[in-house]
């Protein structure tokens, strides 16, 4: 008997993934395609629904080819997405309405304005979803498909549409047009969904103008979502495991459990603060979340995550606008070749601030610029302005949970560079834990799916994977730290 694997579609913002993992939790091959990112007018984010799909499964294709897998071979596949991205299709032909709206899309923002401006309207939101109303979501995109497209909103209302997430989209595709499902943590993610009752909200839905009929069922996350049924795939592969990106990602890293945390260093950085069976309402600017559970769980579990807007995009901006370094790695030798930046502060706020500012109004700027600032200062700058922006959250977090984070476990990009990490530390005085496998998100995927079907026993099991992790704890001064943190806010206040 061959050795079994699960594979995990890891459909992302820019490209789609597909990855092998094996029993040991090992990712023994990965395969990955970017598709094209449609920018129809400033501030609007479109990707086409097929351009999405077949990038998806031109990976999974390849993947099992290029191993000779059959439907004996693989146990299950798991799906982690981008969130939010909203698409609308006619379910008898499968063809989508328009592009899809992507979640960095501000499109709606003056529709969320108009229909949430209220201050009744918006804790009604917050109530109901634990999100702050904003375009950000899938709501709004829904709205505005069948405000604009051409003859959308009669059909929707015939019941002759479908909305899905990303997730929805590749399981009806998938399973040939048999299952219209999400899960929780996509659903959550809507603006739609009362996460305190486990339901879409038809006073939300009335709110938005959104028939229900066009809604996907929610399942588990840890649930069966169909077996494959696609002209050049094996068929019969079970679908079961689906969770959006962030959750797949604090799955992937083993964070069971309330008080576990994590941070992604991603274009973004998004952390999720496990806080188990109680949603907590954030007074500090977070949201509430709900995280995907493995299969003997049957309640709802949440987190507090927060959101930075602006965090491996910094350092993009130091290579493709800036001209100042060829490629990322080149940021931690730079950094480590000055002792401080020189009284530099580099504020991100190329689309505004997030968590836990929100002020989408405020820019960018530098600040503490002198005749001998050099390119090792700017650099340093930018790697230390990601840490100042996660000690932020990490403060807005331990105030809404009312305990203190002694852990971060972190993954992403730019968790690879230790000057950051250590600097990380400095700042939070708490224990950073970096896995060896960096690629937690594909792994929450694939241990949702394995754990479902039976690959892998239970989390325990899981956590026995994880292989060593490299570990970071405060080696600065605490109060040189708070002096640094005290400059931040400073240059923070001047953006605001």
């Amino acid at each position: 008997m061959g050795e079994k694997y699960v594979i995990a579609l890891d459909q992302g913002t820019t490209s789609s993934r597909s990855v092998l993992v094996d029993q040991r939790g090992h990712m023994v091959d990965v395969t990955q395609r970017p598709f094209q990112q449609i920018f129809p007018k400033p501030g609007w984010v479109e990707h086409n629904p097929q351009d999405i799909l077949f990038s998806q499964l031109g990976t999974l294709t390849e993947l099992i080819t290029r191993h000779g897998l059959t439907e004996r071979d693989i146990v299950a596949i798991g799906i982690d997405n981008q969130r939010e991205t909203t698409i609308v299709w006619d379910p008898t032909t499968g063809a989508p309405v328009t592009n899809a709206i992507v979640w960095q899309c501000r499109r709606t923002a003056d529709m969320v304005e108009r229909i949430c401006g209220s201050p009744e309207v918006r804790e009604m939101v917050r109530a109901k979803t634990g999100l702050l109303p904003d375009a950000y979501f899938s709501a709004s995109k829904i709205a505005w498909i069948l405000e604009n497209v051409p003859g959308a909103r009669e059909r929707a209302e015939a019941g002759e549409l479908l909305f899905g997430t990303v997730d929805t989209w590749l399981i009806w595709t998938l399973t040939g047009g048999l299952v219209h499902a999400t899960d929780p943590t996509n659903a959550c993610r809507t603006m739609l969904y009362n996460i305190h009752e486990g339901h879409w909200d038809q006073d939300l839905l009335d709110l938005f103008g959104i028939p229900a009929s066009m809604l996907p069922e929610v399942r588990p996350s840890s649930g069966s979502f169909g077996e494959t049924s696609y002209p050049g795939l094996p068929a019969g592969i079970p679908i079961c495991g689906v969770a959006g990106d962030q959750q797949a990602a604090l799955f992937g890293q083993c964070c069971f459990a309330p008080g576990q945390a994590k941070n992604t260093y991603g274009t973004g950085c998004f952390m999720l603060l496990h806080t188990g069976a109680e949603a907590r309402a954030s007074e500090h600017g977070l949201v509430t979340t709900i995280v995907a559970t493995p299969p003997n769980v049957t309640e709802t579990h949440y987190a507090l995550e927060g959101s930075v807007f602006v965090a491996g995009a910094l350092v993009q901006w130091l290579r493709d606008e800036l001209g100042i370094i060829r490629d990322a790695a080149e940021t931690e030798p730079l950094a480590r070749s000055v002792p401080d930046t020189g009284g530099v502060y580099v504020v991100p706020a190329f689309t505004g601030l997030g968590a836990p500012w929100w002020r989408s109004d405020a820019r960018g700027a530098i600040f503490g610029l002198t005749r001998g600032t050099g390119r090792a200062h700017l650099a340093r700058a930018a790697l230390e302005a990601l840490a100042y922006q996660i000690r932020d959250l990490t403060d807005a977090m331990e105030a809404d949970a009312g305990a203190p984070i002694d852990v971060l476990n972190v993954d992403g990009g730019a968790s690879a560079n230790d000057f950051l990490m250590q600097f990380q530390a400095d700042l939070l005085g708490c224990e950073l834990r970096r896995p060896a496998n960096t690629e937690t998100t594909s792994l929450g995927a694939a241990f949702l799916a394995g754990l479902t079907a039976g690959f892998w026993n239970d989390t325990n099991e899981l956590r026995a994977l994880r292989e060593t992790d490299d570990v970071f704890r405060r080696q600065m001064d605490p109060s040189r730290a708070e002096a640094l943190l005290a400059g931040w806010h400073d240059a923070v206040r001047r953006v605001l």
